[in-house]
């Protein structure tokens, strides 16, 4: 019989710090609904004191997900142990996640206090959350950087005070495998009632090592792991999801498994990429389109007399089916509606079906093909509807010798203003004639240009980062013509704080 081993996801906390990855409660239902499909065993769906969307995300989440634990984040401080308790009211099994940094760093500079008084901070924490809810996981912040003989004592502390789940977070990402299993390791054989609780790992990128790390955990005996869709989150992010239960799934001989339905995995990697406008890079382990590709030629003969000759895992398992529909102009709106659902899309809304369609026919009329990022895309556009500030036309003239100039006109609330400008680029010429309408003090802090796919014809996705009166605003879009993406990107920003 197979170890269990418990899979806590927190791509909807945080995942969902990533600048420019917010999604609105609506999403987080329809992301957490999937995840429950999957089969995770905790949503972590928020940290509700930090804003009032996040509490109501809370909330909802609560209410439509029936099996899975909602886990809401908080500090060590009573007033956001109240908070969370209340934002799970609805939840059918809830958890708080409290917690404070342990490491010698933490105590010092960011609590500026000592090691005693924050094992009776993480004791008092522990146990008022304790009267609030049955379940209640531990946090040592920064446990990667803390000595084990300390760290030892302050799970044994919060454990005796009623924590069911410690978690033992690789904040920094700085360890490496075998130190972090063998701090692991440390805990599970010298903290005295470790067999009353679950120990978890929560392991970062920043070096690359945080699935790594995560492994090496639970070959030591961590039994909850904790981890986002696409490996996003703060900075180089965190472990990947579909990278720890396909490495279980493989290594059968570990006898350690999930509840992962892994089928589902391609699919929900699709839609939190498209929710989040967040691209996956192409050499993404399991989820990347490169991930089941192959060019050398000995590798695609090798494969072709056998699989197993270069392919581990059978694509299918991940939910990705080699013989997909491929969509040209002339596919009907079953095709588009099959593809939709299989990369995760609900469309049960006719309209937004229409309207998805429509878009779909004017772009297949620009390309031979479609391909799944271009349909994830088209189900996307209909976020934009609503934003004070459309594009309705641009021209730009450019070329070698030629000096860029950009003719645009805009519709602002349904008022029309038009500009010309040049630049030193046609992007460039675009944004000044934007910049000529919208007349505000706003700094292009970052642009990010990608080819989707291969041909000269795919879209071109570009994501902006603007900021305003010290604010930073994220913007996205996708278009065939790589200026006109760029412009509706710049938009998109300005949208977020032009009301």
């Amino acid at each position: 019989m197979s170890d269990r081993l418990y899979i806590f996801d927190t791509t909807l906390r945080d995942g969902e710090q990533v600048p420019g990855c917010q999604l609105n409660t609506v999403e987080k239902i329809e992301v957490a609904k999937n995840l429950e499909a999957l089969g995770v065993d905790v949503i972590e769906a928020g940290f509700p004191i930090s804003s009032p969307g996040d509490f109501n995300s809370v909330v909802e989440i609560s209410k439509a997900v029936t099996w899975p634990t909602i886990c809401a984040l908080t500090r060590s401080v009573q007033k956001d142990i109240d908070v969370a308790a209340e934002a799970l009211k609805y939840a059918k099994n809830k958890r708080i996640h409290t917690g404070i940094g342990t490491s010698d760093s933490h105590i010092l500079y960011k609590f500026k206090s000592n090691r005693e008084e924050i094992i009776e901070r993480a004791v008092a924490a522990t146990k008022y959350a304790k009267k609030l809810v049955e379940d209640v996981e531990f946090y040592c912040e920064d446990a990667g950087r803390t000595d084990n003989e300390y760290l030892a004592r302050v799970v044994e502390a919060v454990i005796k005070a009623g924590a069911t789940v410690v978690n033992i977070p690789d904040t920094t990402g700085y360890c490496l495998p075998q130190e972090y299993g063998a701090k692991i390791k440390y805990l599970m054989e010298h903290v005295d009632g470790i067999q009353n609780a679950r120990l978890s790992t929560h392991c970062h990128n920043d070096l690359g090592m945080a699935t790594a790390n995560t492994i090496s955990g639970v070959l030591n005996g961590a039994r909850q792991v904790e981890v986002t869709m696409n490996g996003i989150g703060e900075r180089a992010g965190n472990t990947s999801l579909e990278e720890v239960a396909m490495i279980l799934r493989c290594h059968k001989g570990l006898g350690i498994d999930t509840n992962i339905n892994t089928q589902h995995i391609h699919h929900m990697s699709s839609m939190v990429s498209s929710l989040m406008n967040m691209p996956i890079q192409p050499n993404k382990a399991i989820v990347g389109r490169n991930a089941f590709a192959h060019s050398s030629g000995i590798h695609q003969d090798g494969v072709l007399k056998n699989k197993e000759t270069y392919e581990i895992i059978d694509p299918k398992d991940v939910g990705i089916d080699c013989n997909a529909i491929i969509l040209t102009a002339r596919s009907g709106r079953a095709a588009l509606k099959h593809r939709l659902q299989t990369l995760g899309v609900d469309v049960s809304d006719q309209e937004k079906l229409d309207k998805i369609y429509q878009d779909f026919l004017n772009l297949a009329d620009k390309k031979k093909e479609i391909n799944d990022d271009d349909v994830l895309m088209l189900a996307g556009k209909d976020r934009n509807v609503g934003h004070h500030i459309t594009l309705e036309y641009l021209q730009v003239t450019s070329g070698v010798g030629v000096k860029p100039v950009a003719a645009i006109r805009l519709d602002i609330t349904g008022e029309k203003f038009e500009a010309a400008a040049s630049g030193n680029g046609p992007v460039d010429a675009a944004i000044n004639a934007i910049k000529k309408i919208i007349s505000r003090k706003m700094t292009l802090q970052e642009i990010l240009i990608q080819n989707m796919t291969k041909g000269s014809s795919d879209m071109g996705k570009v994501h902006m980062q603007v900021e305003y009166e010290g604010v930073s605003y994220q913007g996205f879009s996708a278009n065939t013509d790589i200026v006109a993406a760029s412009a509706e990107a710049y938009i998109d920003a300005i949208n977020k704080f032009v009301h």
